[in-house]
């Protein structure tokens, strides 16, 4: 009798998780495909994407975006018979994922956006099948759960809700603000898919696992900020974006939280305080602590970017521009 296990398989010596095996280790597969057009979005992906392939070979159709990759990242996207677009950004919007929404002919109406360090697990698949059967909802909410540096990530309020799973005629990207470069990483991270009439929410999870190396999360989490100060520092909400809202979906007020928080004198300290004391980050151990610090060192960068552009704005003796928050660290 077949049971859930780690699959035999590796690519360049990493495991890739989620397939069926028998007691002899041999992989199984799912015969019945999953009607749903998968699309990663990547760049020099390639200690992450064989694990994210892997979970999705029952799925109707797998679209890897790329953005000129130097590593193998192609070359491993092809062995698992994917199809892969490259993306030249120019700056500007759209950006990596909806310009795969609006140019890409996909094959189904039904879209499941991952990024590389995510994988579905058997029991997500199963249920995704059938959520596609409920007419009624254009869309569904998938959590994540986290892993980060070998440990999952039980507590430092790891576990949030993106919506992932969506009619591709029914739904967007929100554009938060249209003056972006290279400089802000080329895909849209922070921004949310918005839907037309209502959305659900699976049970079973994502899994994120990221295994590059710290000095990569640096780096992209560099780019985030950038992208962050640029938003924060236009501050308007544009027409085609969803509004801070505390009382709202759990972006929102995650949105609405952040905002008012971003102003007040030693909140990256608070933040930290917040998740490894608060939300037991130390439960987590040196993954907690580790992981807790960066999310308060990434707003601090954050804060430190919107005065460098407040200073930089300024002309000795005036007032700073109206769209530069002024911001104490």
């Amino acid at each position: 009798m077949s049971q859930l296990g780690m699959s035999a398989l590796s690519f360049s010596g990493h495991s890739l998780p989620f397939a069926r095996v028998d007691e002899a280790g041999r992989v199984q597969r799912d015969i019945s495909v999953v009607p749903v057009s998968v699309v990663i979005a990547v760049k020099n992906e390639a200690r992450n994407l064989p694990r994210c392939l892997e979970s999705v070979r029952n799925f109707g159709e797998v679209v890897v975006v790329d953005s000129q990759s130097t590593d193998a990242t192609v070359e491993i996207a092809r062995s698992f018979t994917a199809n892969v677009a490259q993306f030249y950004y120019r700056g500007g919007w759209p950006k990596k994922r909806q310009w795969a929404l609006d140019n890409i002919p996909l094959k189904h109406d039904w879209v499941l956006l991952l990024d590389a360090d995510e994988s579905v697990t058997p029991e997500l698949a199963a249920e995704i099948r059938q959520a596609l059967n409920n007419p009624e909802i254009n869309g569904y909410y998938a959590g994540l759960e986290m892993f980060f540096l070998g440990r999952q990530l039980r507590h430092c309020g790891a576990t949030f809700y993106k919506l992932s799973l969506f009619r591709r005629s029914m739904g967007h990207f929100e554009c938060r603000t249209s003056e972006q470069d290279e400089s802000m990483c080329d895909m849209e991270v922070h921004e949310h898919i918005i839907i037309k009439g209502s959305a659900g929410r699976l049970k079973h999870k994502l899994v994120h696992c990221n295994v590059d190396s710290l000095a990569r999360y640096i780096q992209k989490h560099n780019e985030y900020s950038n992208w962050e100060t640029r938003v924060w520092s236009e501050n308007a909400v544009r027409a085609d974006a969803l509004a801070p809202a505390l009382f709202g979906s759990q972006a929102q007020r995650r949105r609405w939280l952040r905002k008012h928080f971003l102003r007040w004198p030693g909140s990256p300290l608070a933040f930290f305080i917040y998740k490894y004391v608060l939300r037991a980050g130390f439960l987590d151990g040196v993954p907690g602590v580790t992981y807790c610090a960066f999310q308060a060192i990434q707003l601090f960068h954050v804060k430190a970017k919107l005065y460098e552009m407040e200073i930089a704005c300024t002309a000795p003796g005036q007032a700073p521009p109206e769209r530069v928050p002024h911001v104490r660290n």
